[in-house]
């Protein structure tokens, strides 16, 4: 087990916080549009929900980009284009760009910067991975899919809509699943295929009433 200092452990904290600006309370990620659509109604759909997509999507997706870059910043160019490449829909791919240049702009990590890099290019996952300075891969995509989990219980408290015990409760399912994703995470190479997600994407683009972004 590698021991992380102080530095470290506060700094991933920090970028898992939803206090940090980039945006991530204003996208659902799809679950606005499965909760149009009828698959996702009330605690324990939601829960089942976001469960399945984090070792599904995330830990076979993001995460596993994290990973990667977290492991071998030289690979930060190539992960990006992966993620753009495999974003199914518009909407999921502006997240991810958006996110990343926010992420790129807050101070300290724009300060961290090697002037070689350009933080404007970068997507989410990557620029997570880059902020990161170094911090051990576990610990650096454990601190990302916590993260992730902390947002979507918010965009379901919200969408359902569910109460906060409630979400405490989905996040506390989503914590005890993490470690496993995060290991599949570290040995896998990133892949992408969630084809249902993908056309709940497509159909929240157009969706008529609806709270967030994605």
């Amino acid at each position: 087990m590698t021991t992380l200092t102080d530095e470290e452990l506060l700094r991933l904290t920090w970028l898992a916080s939803p206090a940090l600006p980039v945006g991530g309370f204003s996208y659902s990620e799809g679950i606005e549009a499965a909760v149009e659509a009828g698959l996702v109604r009330d605690e324990e759909s939601a829960g089942d929900w976001l469960v399945d997509q984090l070792l599904v999507a995330v830990a076979r997706g993001d995460l596993a980009v994290v990973a990667a870059v977290a492991q071998g910043p030289a690979r930060a160019a190539e992960m990006d284009d992966w993620v753009r490449q495999t974003r199914e829909t518009s909407e999921f791919r502006l997240q991810s760009e958006q996110m990343g240049r926010s992420l790129s702009d807050v101070g300290w990590v724009r300060a961290a910067t090697p002037p070689s890099e350009d933080p404007q290019s970068r997507t989410y996952p990557v620029a997570f991975a880059l902020a990161a300075q170094g911090a051990p891969a576990r610990a650096t995509c454990l601190a990302y899919a916590f993260g992730w989990s902390e947002n979507m219980m918010q965009a379901a408290i919200k969408s359902v809509p569910l109460g906060q015990a409630a979400g405490q409760r989905i996040l506390g399912r989503l914590a005890q699943e993490i470690p496993a994703a995060v290991d599949h995470a570290l040995a896998s190479a990133p892949q992408a295929f969630t084809p249902m997600l993908a056309i709940l994407s497509a159909r929240h683009e157009t969706q008529y009433s609806r709270l967030f972004r994605s």
